[in-house]
């Protein structure tokens, strides 16, 4: 079995199993910060009540034959302290067999996560992770090589990603053919981050110079990973600095971060040290184990099969953007912003303890943590942390009849002062106590300009364009339902 040793990708390895297990980690602490208040016993889409009408079409999930909270909590704990192991590296000191069951751990308890998640867990990267840490857990450990039939599944990995998401824009949005979508795109993107501000104001043509070189690096850097190295380690170089660039634009949770990761699967030890002597000669390895070999071949087997479907994907000039072909989330189809939005509407929450709802002086805004509120603050960092409820806020705001059904629970627990609903918030203006009304107003942002903001010192301009949700009570929202 040893033909199947990779020797040469000590340090591939390496940073795509720490660098995965560290993204689960952050998913974890998502999933223990804020499942229970989106998807808990008392939530906005509660996963019993999913369930019950789902019945047997919902995915593979522990939480079919049983959810509670406090079940979801012993979930995220173990996802948790499984992938803060493999970050310190313990889990990769042992036999191939230990990383292995670790990572399909992982695999499986964020996969019982996802497949009731609803809307919530509805994004691409969601599958994304899932994919990785499955391939992850063939990867082995220290004792022996990495299998170099598992580097070029990655490597497939990162093809359909960078790949599918060119040909997205291509087959989308004509801004993406004449260059112009970042005229608009830093300012209307879901959760715009500190410097995008600064990145709309660059000059136009430059903005066409980013678009052009976002084609070539999603359009033909890809097959460049598939080529001998050098080349192949030059290419996932320009891969990463593409996504860190998009890193430094805004907040897509892990997506551009975990991509970075994964395309470390064509970085050769030898052309490395060449670039940085630091990362000197590879460790030594024992033989291949039989079983290990044969398990190996057998995942290969496996995916190169279900990979028909997304390579007919990428092919079809109906190409799907970010879709699963299984239930487990196994080499899916990716890609972003097939088509962009040139306006930028948010919906603005707010509650009053007035008995009159029509006296305006008493209106005060829940602040969420990532998306546009208060026009004088600037956007902070957050990703590769996913903030679910101001991503549903973003779609709602597109008029995604999907985010509705949510929505007019969450007013309705702003009326209860939910404790867990208010810590999903920057900002509650009531400080735990009951607002007598909610109501929930359009607004149209834009970015102000540098005079604008020299002057008044505000990141957005807005204006009010319409009213989503009329003053209501406790008693008018639950008629609702």
């Amino acid at each position: 079995m040893d033909w199947l040793a990779a020797p040469d990708y000590d340090v591939a390895r390496t940073v795509l199993q720490r660098g995965i297990a560290g993204v689960y980690l952050v998913a974890f602490v998502a999933v223990w910060h804020q499942f229970p208040a989106l998807l808990g016993e008392r939530g906005l889409l509660p996963v019993p009540e999913h369930l019950r009408r789902s019945a047997g079409r919902a995915g593979p999930s522990l939480f079919r034959w049983r959810y509670s909270d406090r079940l979801l909590r012993a979930v995220a704990v173990a996802g948790i302290v499984l992938a803060a192991s493999v970050v310190v590296g313990l889990p990769q000191s042992g036999p191939p067999w230990v990383p292995m069951v670790v990572f399909l751990a992982l695999f499986g308890l964020y996969l019982s996560v996802v497949n009731v998640g609803q809307v919530f867990y509805g994004f691409g990267w969601e599958s994304l992770l899932l994919e990785a840490g499955f391939l992850a857990a063939f990867l082995g450990s220290d004792e022996v090589a990495a299998p170099v039939t598992v580097i070029w599944l990655f490597r497939w990995l990162v093809l359909r990603v960078e790949l599918g998401a060119g040909l997205i824009k291509m087959r989308g949005d004509p801004c993406w053919r004449d260059l112009t979508c970042l005229y608009h795109h830093h300012e209307t993107q879901p959760m715009p981050g500190p410097l995008s501000w600064f990145f709309h104001h660059l000059p136009r043509p430059l903005h066409k110079v980013e678009v052009a070189a976002n084609h070539v690096t999603q359009l033909l850097v890809p097959f460049l990973l598939l080529a001998p190295q050098p080349v192949a380690t030059v290419a996932a170089g320009v891969v990463v600095v593409t996504q860190g660039w998009l890193v430094l634009s805004g907040n897509f949770a892990w997506l551009n971060w975990l991509t970075m990761i994964l395309a470390f699967s064509a970085v050769g030890d030898g052309a490395l040290s060449t670039a940085v002597p630091a990362t000197a000669a590879p460790d030594a390895h024992g033989p291949v184990p039989v079983w290990f070999g044969v398990v190996v071949l057998a995942v290969t087997a496996l995916l190169v099969v279900l990979s028909w479907w997304p390579a007919r994907n990428l092919l079809s000039p109906r190409q799907a953007m970010n879709a699963s072909f299984n239930r487990w989330h196994l080499v899916g189809a990716y890609g972003a912003f097939g088509s962009i939005t040139r306006r930028r509407d948010e919906v603005v929450v707010e509650g009053t303890d007035a008995a009159d709802p029509f006296e305006e002086t008493g209106w005060r805004e829940y602040v969420f943590p990532g998306k546009p509120g208060p026009t004088g603050r600037l956007p902070r960092q957050w990703a590769p942390y996913h903030l679910r409820l101001d991503w549903g806020m973003w779609f709602l705001a597109l008029g995604s009849p999907s985010q509705h059904v949510w929505f007019t629970r969450f007013l309705q627990r702003l009326l209860e002062a939910d404790p867990a609903t208010l810590r999903l918030l920057a900002v509650d203006p009531f400080a735990g106590a009951r607002p007598t009304w909610v109501r929930a107003r359009v607004f149209r942002y834009r970015y102000s300009t540098w005079e604008e903001l020299r002057r008044t010192r505000q990141w957005w301009v807005r204006r009010e364009v319409g009213v989503l949700v009329a003053p209501a009570t406790l008693a008018d929202l639950r008629r609702l339902r």
